[in-house]
């Protein structure tokens, strides 16, 4: 390690603080990768989605409990990128975060109740410095855009430094963000998703780490799956543990392919087939990608863009790895002319976060992209609830553009 000493005495730290897991990135001062992890976020001992977490921290008590439960995550996470870039925590000089709108406050130890009501306006949408034990520099929390649009869509839009006009942005989630970018400004929204996309609320989900099933296909009648190999190469193949959110789109839509689960989200003849995936996890993925669909095809209509005028659609956060495009049309997750123009972006928000870190003027670029943004809240309008219902089938119908 002695030919690193130097490096290892300015690492920085990104953390992607999602609803279900919470993804980190230890970097050397250049911004190169070091080392990288995921874990569950604790926070789900209190309820699966940010809803019933900010309905659990409507007392000191239970605020307390929420915040404690993040930083416990963040302290694990930290723990083992130090283990596996063989350094000390003592030698992060830049630390960062981003999250959406509900797991910001829970982080900054807020109550969320102006989530839960009408306006649905965060209490303060400023970024703030975070005091986190294992830290000896405070953990810099990005601002919110506002509602439920927070500073984990916000540092995929920083990621981009120049969007041509019509790209949309997908960042799927627990709560799915999506953003289009009309030439001028931002138009945003989100949707709740739930955590069926990574990997929770499945009967057998996991995050993406080592074991974990990461793609599915079909090849003489058999399901043959890619696993995430041990990062110590060492040791050799491993078995599976688990589908992560990916391999559930995979194997689903092998599963739809080959007539083992029909257009309607039903397991044809149950008894007689041996899936992993059971009827409930289906019925999770459905409303997830029918969320995710009503609320790019509502976010194209309020633009008043025309599908032809959509240049580019960036998919990252659970979905983010290298998945076929063709597997999202098989389940239908966007309508098809979006599909034709799909490419994936791993872990979109540390890119964001590292671009951030890396940057002299971070704070001053970040704000004013933030003012950029225009919200369009759908969460109980009429043509989100007409454009949900009919794109939970497991079948694209949509215009070609």
């Amino acid at each position: 390690m002695s030919d690193r000493q130097g490096d290892d005495k300015k690492l920085m730290f990104a953390l992607d603080m999602g609803t279900t897991t919470l993804t980190g990135q230890l970097l050397d001062q250049n911004g190169s990768i070091r080392a990288r992890a995921t874990v569950f976020n604790p926070q789900q001992e209190f309820g699966p989605d940010i809803i019933r977490r900010l309905e659990h921290a409507s007392t000191p008590e239970g605020r307390q409990q929420l915040r404690d439960a993040l930083m416990r995550g963040t302290a694990d996470i930290l723990a083992l990128l130090c283990k596996n870039a063989r350094v000390q925590a003592s030698t992060i000089h830049r630390a960062v975060a981003a999250g959406n709108s509900g797991i910001t406050i829970l982080a900054r130890g807020g109550d969320g109740a102006s989530l839960l009501r009408p306006p649905y306006r965060p209490d303060s949408c400023a970024g703030v410095n975070l005091s986190v034990p294992e830290l000896e520099v405070p953990l810099y929390l990005f601002p919110l855009v506002g509602g439920y649009v927070g500073g984990d869509l916000l540092a995929v839009l920083y990621a981009l430094k120049d969007p041509v006009p019509g790209s949309l942005i997908v960042d799927v989630g627990t709560n799915a963000e999506i953003a289009l970018f009309d030439g001028a400004r931002w138009l945003a929204t989100s949707v709740a998703a739930g955590p069926a996309f990574e990997g929770g609320n499945i009967s057998c989900g996991m995050p993406a780490q080592e074991g974990a099933v990461r793609g599915v296909h079909v090849e003489n009648e058999r399901f043959c799956l890619d696993i995430v190999p041990p990062q110590d190469k060492r040791a050799g193949a491993v078995s599976p543990r688990g589908l992560c959110g990916s391999a559930v789109v995979e194997t689903l839509a092998a599963a739809l392919e080959h007539g083992l689960v029909g257009c309607d989200g039903t397991i044809a003849a149950p008894d007689a087939v041996d899936l992993r995936l059971t009827q409930e996890d289906i019925r999770q993925l459905q409303l997830a990608k029918g969320a995710v669909y009503a609320g790019a095809e509502c976010l194209m209509q309020r633009a008043g863009l025309e599908p032809a005028a959509l240049e580019r659609v960036y998919i990252t956060g659970a979905l983010g790895s290298a998945m076929r495009p063709e597997m999202l049309n098989a389940i239908a997750m966007l309508p098809e002319y979006m599909i034709k123009k799909v490419e994936f972006v791993r872990n979109g928000v540390l890119y964001g976060l590292v671009r951030f870190l890396c940057s002299e003027e971070g704070d001053m670029e970040v704000e004013n992209l933030r003012r950029q943004i225009r919200l369009y809240p759908l969460s109980g309008t009429p043509a989100f609830e007409r454009a949900f219902v009919k794109a939970l089938n497991f079948c694209n119908n949509s215009p070609q553009g």
